[in-house]
């Protein structure tokens, strides 16, 4: 591998170390398996590459017949090979990422690399935004996002590590200098893949809940710890460096958690499940603070024969140094390295949770604080040291808690579980069956009372005494952890005031929640609905108002500081009304709602629940905040990180500072109305007549969209049939079940296997379907003409990135494998009819995409991506020819045949290969 090239063109490097890998890995099968299998593997990848590039119809027959004549056990080991190419590729493009990334940092100040912090600021500054702006911006700059395990990585972590020792030895080849170190290098990499080759990719077993809350828990160990300290110091000297004064940037970018918490059709989370995440959290933070404080008593070797240490810092000393062991104690003219062994010693002593140690992060913080104040009277203030700022930012960040964890539950347990309650006091004999307006009376008047409905001897049903256990593990928490542990309870399916109403009454039967006999409220839990369908979307707003307008509810806010989240549910609205239809009512429910909340003067945090699939709302962390109304940037974001995408986004620390600046310089700029230089849209506010245009278009899409999935009856049979749906149950990928309460009615299937499957099966239909129809209609009606939508790409970040994800939508779908798909499809009408439908939309969508963004291609604005689209479809297209022919195969069996283990595993490693080779579960 010669680094040396000469590189004009800048996937250059890209391709080398594909080529690189692949021949590793054909050196690694010749030696493993042997010359059949090499031969075999480059056979059908020069077929599947021939097709790619001429559509050579001969060639296609040529690679079904070769795929065909594979018999096991080949079979399984060509299936694997080209699926372990694919986990490879993944390897060699973060590398790339991160090599151009160095790139940028090597030049000049003339070059900077977009969407970095450095072009944030400099943006700031050429849109004459002053100092005392700058203040006020940081003041309500606030970005979360949340961690999820759903979907989870379909890549075992085990896998995962290998994936980051490959990256940090191609990392470390690019720096090589001797031959004796490049050989080195690659006699690893070769070891590596060796034991990638011998590791099995499939799960034996799904992954308990805590074997997920230790996957999550790796990115904050591994990457985040770090990584998140770095985002804000840099930020402060950037700003420090173009401003020439010093700003105090707030601790605004924090990671939260769902895994442990989220309960919402997961069985298997209880209340003692979710104690033992925050348990679990709090070791963790422990020990990461214990390695970083050890660094720090390294650094902080001052004399006190040679500095002036503070009164304060000494006094403490004298106070607290009989805490530790006689061992641990430095010179004595080392008074910085004395004080950090007692913080050491009394860290130990709060994981033993003994009354000696930290009660809480802010006396670790305090202790932190005294230092920094001691060596301000020795040291150049112009110069801090950087250990100690990362140290006191890590503490300010993760507390004792890590990551807060939400709890989130459905609607209808807390309804059942009040139900009982309110009949066993004798309150409401049925109040399931209560209009809404009764609900509300009721629930007011048990709010509006000090006394607690249920005494500690109350026995209830197993399902209402876990629901009650919950809120009384919350409150054990913020007793334990503090109250950022458990900050926010979400409630799916929310559809009434009434379903936030009985979430504040269980707080109350808990301590959460208090009214005192003045009146006032002691609030210890934000409530935040979730709107999921499009039908709550569009209901939402006035939901939110009505609730605002409850004297009781009102007061509750005040206590929580005048701040009301709202989650949005992007997977459930696109599963229910399509992608397009759903990003608009998303879109609009934000802007009504912001104005409500206005006119009560309460300010929102918007929740948003994206997937890492396009059919999910998934994209880039940095285009998913810009196409957000910009209005409703400045109280705060959150964002779900969801499993799949969590290796893709941080399991690198390059990658991961590289996502998170990008996110950082969006929300900055958004904010003050600026767009980044980068990004071909000028306005971030639409005109009237945009917005009426997509309120029409979306209509349409709407009708196009439901006619097939909710009006012809045959589609539920060609979902089933033509995809692998329920072959993906057996992937073993996450430990909730696939839909809710195990139904099999199509309201009750998650939005994650719906859209894994039409992803598998290279349909994508939940990401573009009906959205080149409502656009085709609404020109039809206007005079045939397409400039106000192209204006609209060009000046408006909403739709371009709503045009831009349907642009990635419809390259990664492919209507050749598609078709294969639809052979095992038993009623030849269905399949003619749907496939048909299916057809004849792609088309359409597509060649509408092309005439809004006036390219000649699609991903022509994204060439790097449309390069790595084009490099991997080669590889995936045998695993879905593979795919199609085992389940053809496996559907025609009995359960009880001895084959159908064999063929089932092959269908998974299929699976897993295609999500590999595509970057996405669901």
């Amino acid at each position: 591998m010669d680094t040396k090239i000469e590189e004009t063109n800048p996937n250059l490097s890209l391709h080398r170390d594909m080529e690189y890998l692949e021949q590793l890995l054909d050196s690694v099968l010749l030696e493993q398996v042997g010359e059949v299998l090499v031969e075999k593997v480059k056979k059908i990848r020069v077929l599947s590459q021939t097709i790619r590039e001429s559509n050579d119809p001969a060639a296609y027959k040529q690679i079904k017949a070769e795929i065909d004549l594979v018999e096991p056990p080949l079979r399984q080991n060509v299936i694997r090979a080209f699926s372990v190419y694919l986990h490879l590729v993944n390897i060699a493009e973060q590398n790339y990422r991160s090599r151009r990334r160095r790139e940028y940092q090597a030049q000049d100040t003339t070059l900077i690399q977009p969407g970095s912090l450095e072009a944030g600021v400099n943006k700031l500054l050429e849109n004459n935004v002053t100092p005392e702006m700058v203040t006020t911006l940081l003041e309500t700059l606030s970005l979360e996002l949340v961690i999820t395990a759903h979907p989870t990585e379909a890549t075992r972590r085990t896998i995962l590590q290998m994936h980051q020792r490959i990256a940090g030895l191609l990392k470390s080849w690019d720096h090589a200098y001797t031959r004796h170190e490049k050989k080195v290098i690659d006699e690893t990499i070769a070891n590596e893949i060796t034991i990638l080759w011998q590791t099995a990719e499939i799960r034996e077993k799904k992954p308990s809940v805590m074997k997920e809350v230790s996957n999550g828990l790796y990115y904050f160990d591994k990457v985040l710890f770090d990584v998140l300290p770095k985002i804000h110091q840099d930020l402060e000297d950037i700003l420090y460096e173009k401003y020439q004064q010093r700003f105090q940037v707030p601790s605004f970018l924090r990671f939260g958690s769902w895994i442990g918490g989220d309960r919402d059709g997961n069985p298997n989370v209880k209340a003692t499940t979710t104690w033992e995440t925050l348990k679990t959290h709090r070791e963790l933070v422990l020990k990461k603070y214990k390695e970083s404080l050890t660094n720090l008593r390294q650094l902080l070797s001052h004399s006190a024969k040679q500095v002036n240490v503070s009164d304060e810092l000494l006094t403490s000393i004298e106070n607290e140094k009989k805490l530790l062991h006689s061992d641990a104690l430095f010179k004595v003219d080392e008074p910085y390295r004395t004080k950090v062994s007692i913080m050491l010693r009394k860290l130990e002593l709060t994981n033993e949770d003994s009354d000696k140690g930290y009660f809480t992060a802010e006396e670790l913080l305090a202790d932190l604080y005294m230092i920094q104040d001691s060596i301000a009277n020795h040291h150049p203030g112009q110069n801090p040291i950087k250990l100690l700022r990362k140290v006191i930012r890590q503490v300010e960040l993760f507390g004792f808690h890590l990551a807060s964890l939400d709890i989130r539950n459905h609607s209808g347990e807390h309804e059942s579980a009040l139900t009982e309650v309110l009949h066993s006091v004798n309150i409401e004999p049925d109040y399931a069956n209560l209009s809404e307006q009764d609900k509300i009376e009721v629930l007011l008047k048990v709010l509006n009372d000090p006394r607690p409905m249920i005494s500690i001897y109350d026995t209830f049903t197993e399902d209402t005494q876990e629901l009650m256990n919950t809120f009384r593990m919350i409150k054990k928490a913020h007793d334990t952890f503090g109250e950022r542990a458990i900050e926010v309870y979400l409630i799916s399916m929310t559809r009434s005031v009434s379903d936030i109403l009985e979430v504040l009454v269980l707080a109350k039967e808990t301590g959460l929640y208090r009214v005192y006999a003045d009146g006032t409220i002691k609030s210890k839990l934000h409530v935040a609905p979730l709107l999921e369908t499009i039908e709550d979307l569009k209901n939402g707003p006035d939901m939110i108002e009505k609730l605002f307008e409850i004297p009781l509810y009102r007061r509750h806010l005040t206590a929580r500081k005048d701040l009301q989240e709202i989650m949005l549910g992007y997977s459930d609205s696109s599963k229910d009304g399509g992608a397009l239809t759903a990003n608009w009512e998303l879109y609009k429910a934000q802007q009504k709602i912001h104005d409500i909340a206005s006119g009560y003067g309460v300010k929102l945090k918007y929740f948003h629940g994206r997937g890492g699939s396009l059919g999910r709302g998934g994209g880039p962390l940095y285009t998913s905040l810009l196409s957000q109304p910009p209005v409703t940037l400045g109280d705060g974001v959150k964002i779900t990180e969801q499993g799949e995408v969590l290796s893709s986004r941080y399991l690198l620390p390059d990658i991961a500072y590289r996502s998170l600046e990008q996110a950082t310089t969006t929300m900055i700029t958004a904010i003050m109305g600026i767009t980044q230089e980068e990004e071909s849209a000028t306005k971030i506010q639409p005109s009237t007549e945009a917005e009426a245009a997509m309120s029409e278009v979306s209509n349409y899409a709407l009708e196009k969209y439901q006619s097939l999935i909710f009006k012809d009856p045959g589609f539920l049979t060609y979902f089933n049939q033509a995809t692998p749906l329920h072959e993906l149950g057996d992937l073993n990928i996450g430990s909730r079940p696939m839909s809710r309460k195990g139904s099999s009615r199509f309201e009750d299937l998650r939005a994650i296997p719906w859209v894994f499957a039409w992803t598998q099966s290279r349909q994508l239909l939940p990401a573009w379907f009906a959205a080149g129809t409502g656009l085709q209609k609404f020109v039809d009606q206007h005079g045939g003409d397409w400039k106000l939508f192209q204006d609209m790409y060009e000046t408006w970040p909403f739709f371009q990135s709503t045009i831009n994800n349907l642009q990635m939508a419809l390259t990664k779908a492919d209507l050749a494998t598609a078709k294969e798909y639809t052979k095992m499809v038993k009623d030849e009408s269905i399949q003619k009819r749907i496939f048909g439908q299916i057809t004849e939309e792609y088309h359409l969508t597509k060649d509408i995409v092309l005439k809004i963004t006036g390219q000649s291609e699609l991903l022509d604005h994204k060439p790097a991506i449309k390069e790595s689209v084009r490099l991997r479809n080669p590889f995936v297209d045998p695993l879905n020819l593979f795919q199609v022919e085992l389940i053809s195969e496996l559907r025609k069996l009995s359960e009880n045949d001895e084959n159908a283990d064999e063929l089932l595993t092959e269908v998974l490693l299929t699976i897993n290969g295609i999500a590999a080779g595509l970057r996405n579960t669901g």
